[in-house]
């Protein structure tokens, strides 16, 4: 079942580690090919050389080898594999993921991963139940990770409740499982628009909006982890595609991504348009760069087609169709209307009056409303986690249209 799978396992400090030997032979067992780091401290509870006999591989430790001084990237070993399992996880370590303190090897690796990751925590009942823990963790699920949760049992400190990590067996069951699901959207065709155009003045200057793409591009990746083929047609950014099921297109302007959703957009079964198109764009923009002069300069717009509206006017029945609405003032009044003018079956609504939404942030806030008028709103999450979010919205529309 695992032939070929290549697992990641990283071991902090905690006296469960004993059990991870056990997994990485029942995981050998199965054909997965296992690479392990350690934090130090995990070290005094399980040594590296007993985990490098039964995986075959050398154990990381530090970013470097001391000894011939070369080095362990953390890049390569996050792209390296399949799924990366964090068992047992700290309470220390947790703090550490979630605010990204990249101070080991196993952290860095983590921020590098490409990668789903599982983590398991084993700790003490009381440090589990704490708040800061458990907070710890929500955010770490809403990251989009996933968590094995521990057993309740008897503790190293002579105490019973929840902390116990899971069993080896138990462990690679959900490993397996993870393998054998089904993916949501193997095979769909997803198309998204991304980022914002430019609208060029001149050579050298433009008119265009602050949206940096990081919303369009996890979606992207969320539809493309769940097995999509994925067209992204995006306008100028700095966030780079990290997914090989992902299909790019680069355009500058407006009728740049026109042009490219036109030729893409019927053969899509989902189309999802999250990018900042330009409303207008300059009627007659200069072959030369513009001098300055002390007199006024004017510069004369005229819209933009609506490449949305234009979707909505020619999508099948079969196509589900995704907007977006950024407002400052009226915000589901003008989400709701942008949703029945558009022809849309779900409107994605963020609001600039949130802190931590809107343009260039990590994290958005939104509200979903789709063609039946339902309504729901969410609280702040990561883009990473809104892209889930949004995806499991989809899949249940198009059951609905299946149905």
């Amino acid at each position: 079942m695992l032939q070929g799978k290549k697992i990641l396992i990283g071991i902090t400090g905690s006296i469960s580690a004993y059990k991870i030997p056990l997994l990485v032979r029942l995981l050998v067992k199965e054909g997965a090919e296992v690479r392990i780091i350690m934090t130090r401290m995990a070290r005094e509870f399980v040594t590296p050389l007993t985990l490098s006999t039964l995986s075959g591989n050398p154990v990381y430790t530090d970013f470097f080898d001391k000894d011939d001084g070369s080095w362990h990237s953390h890049v390569d070993l996050g792209n390296w594999a399949d799924l990366y399992l964090i068992a047992p996880v700290s309470a220390t370590t947790m703090g550490k993921m979630v605010n990204g303190i990249a101070d080991n090897l196993l952290v860095a690796t983590y921020l590098a991963a490409k990668c789903p990751v599982y983590f398991a925590p084993a700790m003490d009942v009381d440090m589990f139940h704490h708040n800061s823990t458990q907070s710890n963790i929500k955010t770490l699920v809403d990251y989009g990770n996933q968590q094995i949760e521990p057993e309740v049992g008897e503790l190293a400190s002579g105490l019973v409740g929840a902390g116990r990590l899971q069993e080896p067996e138990s462990i690679l069951q959900v490993i397996k499982s993870h393998f054998e699901k089904k993916k949501a959207f193997d095979g769909v065709k997803v198309l998204i628009t991304a980022g914002p155009t430019f609208e060029a003045i001149d050579p050298v200057r433009f008119i265009g909006n602050f949206s940096s793409g990081k919303m369009g591009y996890a979606l992207a990746h969320a539809f493309a982890e769940e097995g999509a083929l994925v067209d992204l047609i995006s306008g100028p950014v700095s966030v780079e595609v990290e997914h090989p099921g992902i299909k790019l297109t680069s355009i500058v302007s407006a009728a740049e991504m026109k042009n490219a959703v036109d030729t893409k957009v019927n053969d899509a079964d989902i189309i999802i348009m999250a990018a900042a198109v330009a409303d207008y764009t300059p009627e007659q923009p200069s072959t030369n760069k513009i001098k300055k002069k002390d007199n006024e300069l004017v510069v004369k717009l005229k819209p933009t087609a609506d490449i949305l509206k234009s979707v909505g006017k020619t999508k099948s029945n079969q196509q589900i169709l995704v907007g977006f609405a950024l407002e400052t003032n009226n915000e589901l009044e003008n989400a709701k209307n942008k949703l029945r003018t558009k022809n849309l079956d779900l409107i994605v609504l963020n609001s600039l009056n949130e802190k931590g939404a809107g343009f260039g942030f990590d994290t958005n806030k939104v509200t979903f409303i789709d063609a039946t008028g339902n309504v729901t709103s969410f609280d702040l999450k990561s883009k990473t986690a809104v892209a889930r979010d949004i995806l499991n919205k989809i899949e249940s529309l198009r059951k609905n249209k299946n149905d």
